[in-house]
C-alpha cells in the first residue's frame, strides 16, 4: 500500500480491463448476476483472514458509519458490476466502452454541481484528450463509426453503472476512517447482501452457470483481480489523488482491454490503437503530473 498512488489506479484498471474481456467472452456460460455475486463471495473468502483484525479493531467506526457503508456497498459492490454485467448481455462491447468512458465527465460533473469544484485549464484538456483517445479507439479510426451507435436496453443499464460509480466515488471519502481491508470487507458484504435477492430470481428463470473449467476460472480471475486487488487499489488511490484525477483513469480501461485482447482473443493492434492509447496516457500525464506543478 506504499505504492504510488497512479501505480495503484493504473493495475485496477489492467485487472478492470480484464474483467470486461471474460465477462463479455463468458456471458453465455456465467449469468451476469450470478457473475457479479460469486466474485464477491470469492474476494470475501479472500479478504476475510486478511481483514479480520481490523474489523474487531474498527468495529465501532464502522458501526457508527454504517449508512456511509451502505450507500457505498449498494453503489460499488452490488450496483455498478451487476448492472455492468446485465448490460453487456444486450449490447456490443462498443458501446459498453463508450458509455464506460463517459466515468470521468460524470464524475466531474457531479463533483462541480454538488461540491463546486472547478478545473484547471491544463486538468480540462488532459480530460478532454484522454477522452478523445478513448473515441479514436472505440471509432477504429473512423468518426462515422460513432454516428452509427444508437442506445438500446443495454446501454440504459451501463449508463446508470456508469452514474453508479461515479456517485461512488465521489462519495469515497466521507466513507468512516476504518482499516482499507476492513471497510473493503464491510461494503463486499452489503455488496453481497444486497445482490443475492436479484441472484435467486436469476436462478427461478432459469439462468444457471454452466459447469465447466472455464467458467469457475473466470469467477475466479473476477474474485481475485478485479474484485478483491482492484477495489482495495482503487479506494487507496482515490485517497490519494482525490475523485476527479483518480476517474481520468479509467480511460485506460479500453486501452488495455485493446492490448488484451490481440494477446488472448487474437485480435490485431492497428494504427488507431496506437493514436488512442497515446492520447490516454497524454491526458492522464496533464492532468497528474503538469497540473499538481502548477
Amino acid at each position: 500500500m506504499k505504492a504510488s498512488p497512479y501505480l495503484l489506479l493504473t493495475l485496477s484498471n489492467l485487472f478492470w480491463a480484464g474483467n470486461w474481456i471474460v465477462g463479455r467472452g463468458m456471458r453465455a456460460e456465467v449469468p451476469p448476476i450470478a457473475l457479479s455475486f460469486w466474485r464477491w463471495i470469492i474476494a470475501l473468502a479472500f479478504l476475510l483472514p486478511l481483514a479480520w483484525p481490523y474489523l474487531k479493531r474498527d468495529r465501532a467506526i464502522l458501526l457508527a458509519g454504517w449508512r456511509w457503508l451502505a450507500l457505498l456497498g449498494i453503489l460499488g459492490t452490488c450496483l455498478y458490476n451487476a448492472l455492468t454485467y446485465v448490460g453487456l448481455q444486450q449490447t456490443e462491447a462498443i458501446n459498453g466502452l463508450l458509455l464506460n468512458s463517459f466515468i470521468p465527465i460524470v464524475i466531474v460533473a457531479l463533483a462541480w454541481a454538488f461540491h463546486g469544484k472547478r478545473l484547471k485549464p491544463v486538468e480540462a484538456l488532459g480530460i478532454a484528450a484522454s477522452f478523445a483517445g478513448v473515441l479514436a479507439i472505440i471509432a477504429r479510426g473512423d468518426p462515422r463509426t460513432l454516428l452509427q451507435l444508437t442506445l438500446n436496453l443495454g446501454d440504459v443499464w451501463i449508463l446508470l453503472s456508469v452514474v453508479a460509480w461515479a456517485v461512488y466515488t465521489l462519495l469515497l471519502p466521507k466513507r468512516p476512517a476504518a482499516h482499507p481491508l476492513a471497510f473493503l470487507f464491510a461494503i463486499a458484504a452489503i455488496g453481497v447482501t444486497a445482490t443475492f435477492p436479484f441472484y435467486l430470481l436469476e436462478i427461478a428463470n432459469g439462468r444457471h452457470i454452466t459447469a465447466s473449467i472455464g467458467a469457475w476460472t473466470a469467477i475466479a480471475y473476477a474474485g481475485i483481480f478485479p474484485a478483491f486487488l482492484g477495489f482495495i487499489f482503487w479506494n487507496k488511490g482515490v485517497e490519494e489523488v482525490g475523485a476527479s484525477k483518480a476517474g481520468l483513469f479509467i480511460h485506460l480501461m479500453p486501452a488495455f482491454g485493446i492490448l488484451l485482447a490481440s494477446v488472448f482473443l487474437g485480435e490485431r493492434l492497428m494504427s488507431f490503437h496506437f493514436i488512442g492509447i497515446a492520447l490516454i496516457f497524454g491526458g492522464i500525464f496533464l492532468t497528474t503530473i503538469i497540473a499538481a506543478r502548477r
